[in-house]
């Protein structure tokens, strides 16, 4: 049995994150492999922002977005709660655990390689890339995503060459997206896997027992969304289409201007509450997943980035073509209309799945 690190996004604090680190580390215990968490140190943002009193500002700011108090309390208290209530299940130690000595270093999934961004929660860090690592045997990535950093952005601040030398170390690569395989191919003149996040690899459907079936008494449909990501435009409509569909709206991930409720829950609860959604509008990567491996109707808002604001349609976009539901992708809220009624065959696309998993297990089994 070998020891392996995993050095992904576990302590973000969202369903994503944890649901992605806890499949991968499942996967890998199925494996055989004995494995741990690995912590990096947050480095300086390459695109920083003037400060505005850190983390108090970004609490009020929460009080800024149209939607009911009570659900914009709600949302606090889930955030600050957050890491008390499910960080154990990942079985992380209240210290970070830095460079430990390993077999085996996994760096991924998530968007462990977005170096050029302004997420003071993340920074630019080379830990991510594998610098100063404590493994005897090997490096590898699993599912790693650039996100919206192109390459058009690392020769635009001057990260190429450190990138491409930590790269080159790696034993061997594997990204999710093709925005990250074509950087990586760009970069170096290594063989680059792309695999699916962990979410999809991992059979959340059969194998986890944490999974509650949650049925409440009403008919809802969810708003899978981080705080300010719908407009109040957007809201409005949801909001009225709701209505004439007879469905309350529960908001998850984010408080919500449309939302009749916000709920929070643990990880593996909002799996719970996918499942029996009447139907799901999201606009983030794991939302759409999360509807995918539930086999719910959705439909997801592809948005683009526009400077250095965060933008989605790199990686949902490629994620959908790729699971062939590119017709569930909208770009105007009012499109979500002829979807609902619309029934997806997942038939197609749980024979890509059952066949991506396999080559999945098979990289891992190969690479560790």
């Amino acid at each position: 049995m070998s020891k392996v690190g995993i050095l992904s996004m576990q302590r973000i604090k969202n369903y994503g994150s944890f649901l992605q680190a806890y499949g991968l580390k499942n996967v890998i215990e199925e494996l055989g492999h004995k494995v741990e968490f690995v912590d990096y140190h947050i480095g300086k943002p390459v695109i920083v922002e003037e400060k505005k009193n850190g983390k108090i500002q970004k609490g009020l700011e929460v009080f800024k977005y149209d939607a009911k108090l009570s659900h914009k309390i709600q949302y606090i208290m889930h955030k600050n709660n957050f890491g008390k209530k499910y960080y154990k299940l990942l079985n992380l130690t209240e210290q970070p655990n830095y460079t430990p000595k390993l077999d085996t270093l996994v760096i991924g999934s998530d968007e462990v390689f977005n170096c050029i961004q302004k997420n003071e929660n993340v920074g630019y860090s080379l830990e991510l890339f594998g610098k100063n690592n404590n493994a005897s045997r090997r490096v590898i990535t699993y599912a790693a995503s650039f996100g919206n950093t192109t390459i058009e952005k690392l020769k635009k601040y001057n990260k190429c060459d450190e990138i491409q030398e930590l790269l080159n170390k790696m034993n061997a690569i594997s990204v999710r997206d093709s925005n990250s395989k074509s950087i990586v191919e760009t970069l170096t003149d290594k063989k680059c896997e792309c695999n699916l996040d962990p979410v999809l690899i991992y059979d959340y459907a059969n194998k986890c027992k944490e999974i509650p079936d949650i049925k409440p008494k009403e008919k809802y449909m969810i708003v899978y969304a981080y705080n300010g990501r719908i407009s109040n435009s957007e809201a409005d409509w949801i909001k009225k289409f709701a209505n004439n569909n007879h469905l309350k709206v529960y908001s998850i991930g984010g408080a919500q201007k449309c939302a009749d409720k916000f709920i929070d829950c643990s990880p593996f609860e909002v799996l719970g509450y996918l499942k029996n959604a009447e139907f799901i509008i999201t606009d983030t990567f794991h939302g759409t997943i999360f509807s995918i491996i539930m086999h719910r109707n959705f439909s997801t808002i592809v948005r683009k980035s526009v400077g250095n604001e965060y933008g989605n349609e790199e990686k949902l976009t490629d994620l959908l073509k790729r699971l062939n539901l590119e017709e569930q992708i909208v770009k105007n809220i009012e499109d979500v209309e002829k979807m609902y009624n619309q029934t997806i065959n997942y038939q197609t696309t749980d024979k890509i799945i059952l066949e991506e998993r396999k080559r999945s297990y098979d990289y891992l089994k190969e690479n560790i």
